[in-house]
């Protein structure tokens, strides 16, 4: 007899690699990949470790800040394309530092829209679409605005519908459900399923961000609307127990270094140990890794030439 309280759930997990992010700095640790070549190298790394979509960040080569320049984007494309099949996901948000944000005349500084939008230009399958305003707070003394109004947001659906590109809707709070993306989504300005990025424990850094508590995260997903598929984001400490939350709840899971700097408190994290062990966890579970053909089904992209994993060689 069926288990009426069973979770609906795809025995199959998509594993999000977030290598780099928009904010950490190389000299915050020196495991975090910043140039084309590092941040390639990393992603097949993970790739070959059961990540099936990597959000990829670009950075300037002179500093090691954040840009979204469309040539930094493709050439990390690139070459990860030419060395896996993994789901290449730009974002659209940038970062808080380098070409990403300038002052305003009222004190606070603003992330760039212009310079944020030029990712959708580098040929990636997915973009981050961060139906929302928030304020960040950045390093110092900074106050950032992160200013993406209802005509913004539906800017972004639309170009990215012109262009093929799946977006992730990124949200951080209940509101970021229930305003632009389910009304633009219900417009048709993006195909089910709809692939909704829950990012918490941003409460800290982001004006109207949450924690990570087991009825945060279970009421967020309640209000999902029909057709969405759900990954969650965790920032810090939250990123383990928020994770293993989502794959109890049905949902998938984004680990990385643009989330979290530590594998354990007092030991610095690499992007392929928080992957390798967010597998085994998936594994415990009685679930398995998508691998990125399975992903791109589950999203609804269009399938790529698929890659085999190197094979393993034993040390010397």
């Amino acid at each position: 007899m069926p288990d009426p309280f069973a979770i609906e759930r795809s025995p199959k997990v998509i594993v999000t690699v977030a290598p780099t992010g928009g904010m950490a700095l190389k000299s915050e640790t020196p495991n975090l990949p910043v140039t084309p070549d590092e941040i390639a190298d990393d992603v097949v790394r993970c790739w070959n470790a059961g990540a099936s979509v990597v959000a990829v960040h670009a950075r300037r080569a002179s500093d090691g800040e954040a840009t979204c320049d469309p040539q930094v984007y493709r050439a990390i494309n690139e070459r990860i394309r030419s060395r896996c099949d993994i789901v290449i996901n730009n974002s659209t948000g940038g970062g808080i530092h380098g070409d990403m944000i300038r002052p305003r005349d009222d004190g606070l500084w603003e992330l760039i829209f212009e310079e944020r939008i030029k990712g959708l230009e580098a040929g990636a399958e997915m973009c981050t679409l961060d139906s929302h305003t928030v304020a960040a707070k950045a390093r110092g003394e900074k106050e950032l605005v992160f200013a993406t109004p209802p005509s913004r947001c539906r800017w972004l659906a639309e170009a990215m519908q012109q262009r093929g590109i799946k977006p992730e809707w990124e949200v951080f709070e209940l509101s970021h459900i229930l305003q632009d993306f389910t009304l633009l989504t219900s417009e048709g300005l993006d195909k089910p399923p709809y692939f909704v990025n829950m990012v918490l424990g941003a409460h800290r850094s982001f004006q109207g961000g949450l924690p990570y508590t087991p009825k945060i995260l279970q009421m967020m997903v309640e209000h999902l609307p029909q057709g969405s598929i759900f990954n969650v984001s965790a920032i810090g400490a939250a990123q383990l127990p928020a994770t293993t939350h989502a794959l109890l709840l049905g949902g998938h899971v984004r680990v990385g270094l643009e989330d979290n700097l530590m594998y354990v408190h007092g030991v610095p994290a690499t992007n392929v140990m928080l992957v390798e062990r967010m597998v085994r966890i998936i594994r415990e579970l009685g679930l398995e890794p998508a691998t990125p053909a399975e992903a791109r089904q589950m999203m609804g992209l269009a399938p790529q030439p698929a890659t085999e994993p190197p094979a393993f060689a034993a040390p010397a």
